[in-house]
C-alpha cells in the first residue's frame, strides 16, 4: 500500500498558527518542539460532505494528549475549529478530505528538551488534503513486526504524540516483506495494533478486539464498538494472540485515514477464504451510514 500524489493537492494552502500559506512556502521554525524532539500531539480527521466525523471526540483526545504532556497552553475547541474552517474554505474543500491536525509545544528560545524553554505558546498546524480512504478494499497483507508497543510505564500509548519512530520502523519491516502494514505486539506477546490501525477479529458471529493496554484509544474503533452494541453484535475486548488471529474467520483494521479494511493474509497464512468477509462488509456499510449522516458541519 503506497499512497500516490493527488494532483488536486499541488497548490494546497496550509495553516500554521493562523497564517494561510502555499504548501511550498509553509514551514515551522527549527526551534519548534516538533522539530527539536517530536514534542507534539496530533489527530487525523475526515471530511464528509462539509462535516467532520467525530470531531468532538478527536479534539477531546488531542486535549487529553496535550494535558498528559503538560502543555501550558492549549487552544480551545472553538479556536481550533475556526482554523480548520478557514483552511478548508481557502482550499475550497467540502468532501473526500483528510485533515492532519498537529499541536506542538511551540517555539523554544534556544535548542534543548526542557519545556521551560517554550515561552511563545503552542504551534497549531492544519494540513488538509484531498485524500480518499487509503486502504484497498480487496484485502490487506500483514506481517508481524519484531518491534513491540511500549506499556504505560515506558510511554503510554494513550498519548497521541507525533514521535512515530516505532511505527515507522515497523512499517519499514512491512515494506521489506512486501506487506501493506505490520502487526505490533505488546511486551507480553499479545496483539496491540498495527503500525497505523486497530485490529478486529471475527470468530463466527462474534467480534474480538485487543485491549488498550498498549495501543491508543481509537475513534474509529470506538465507533465500531458502538455500532456492534446497537446492532446486538457480540463484541469482546480482550487479550488476543497471533494464533487466534491466524485462525479467525475474518480480520479487519480500523482507522480514520482508511476507515474499515479487510485483512486477507497474515504471516503467510490466508485468513478465512482469502476475501473480505461478510461481517467486515456489513460493518463497513454501517460505518458509511454513520459518516454520511453524522459529524460537525464546518463548511457549507
Amino acid at each position: 500500500m503506497l499512497q500516490q500524489f493527488d494532483e488536486r493537492n499541488r497548490n494546497l494552502i496550509v495553516n500554521i498558527n493562523g497564517q494561510l500559506l502555499h504548501r511550498d512556502k509553509a514551514g515551522v521554525s527549527p526551534f519548534d518542539s516538533a522539530v527539536q524532539g517530536g514534542d507534539a500531539v496530533w489527530e487525523g480527521l475526515r471530511l464528509y460532505g462539509g462535516r467532520i466525523f467525530a470531531l468532538t471526540e478527536h479534539l477531546e483526545r488531542l486535549r487529553s494528549s496535550a494535558l498528559a504532556l503538560a502543555f501550558e497552553q492549549i487552544p480551545d475547541d472553538a479556536s481550533i475549529i475556526a482554523e480548520i474552517r478557514r483552511t478548508l474554505e481557502a482550499n475550497r474543500m467540502k468532501d473526500g478530505v483528510h485533515i492532519r491536525l498537529t499541536l506542538t509545544r511551540g517555539v523554544k528560545i534556544t535548542s534543548g528538551m526542557d519545556p521551560r524553554l517554550n515561552r511563545s505558546g503552542p504551534t497549531l498546524i492544519v494540513l488538509a488534503e484531498h485524500k480518499a480512504p487509503v486502504y484497498s478494499k480487496q484485502g490487506l497483507k500483514l506481517i508481524t513486526s519484531s518491534l513491540r508497543r511500549s506499556p504505560p510505564d515506558c510511554l503510554d500509548q494513550k498519548i497521541h504524540h507525533t514521535n512515530l519512530l516505532s511505527s515507522i520502523l515497523a512499517k519499514i519491516q512491512a515494506n521489506a516483506a512486501g506487506a501493506d502494514d505490520a502487526i505490533m505486539l505488546d511486551l507480553r506477546g499479545f496483539i496491540a495494533e498495527t503500525n497505523a490501525t486497530h485490529l478486529f477479529i471475527v470468530d463466527g458471529n462474534r467480534l474480538l478486539t485487543p485491549t488498550l493496554a498498549a495501543c491508543p484509544e481509537g475513534i474509529t474503533r470506538s465507533t465500531v464498538l458502538d455500532i456492534c452494541r446497537l446492532q446486538s453484535i457480540d463484541c469482546e475486548v480482550c487479550d488476543l494472540s497471533l494464533t487466534e488471529l491466524y485462525c479467525a474467520d475474518e480480520v479487519f483494521c480500523t482507522g480514520t485515514m482508511g476507515e474499515l479494511a479487510g485483512v486477507t493474509w497474515v504471516d503467510g497464512r490466508t485468513i478465512g477464504d482469502g476475501n473480505t468477509g461478510p461481517m467486515t462488509r456489513r460493518l463497513s456499510a454501517l460505518y458509511a451510514e454513520r459518516t454520511a449522516a453524522g459529524g460537525t458541519r464546518v463548511v457549507d
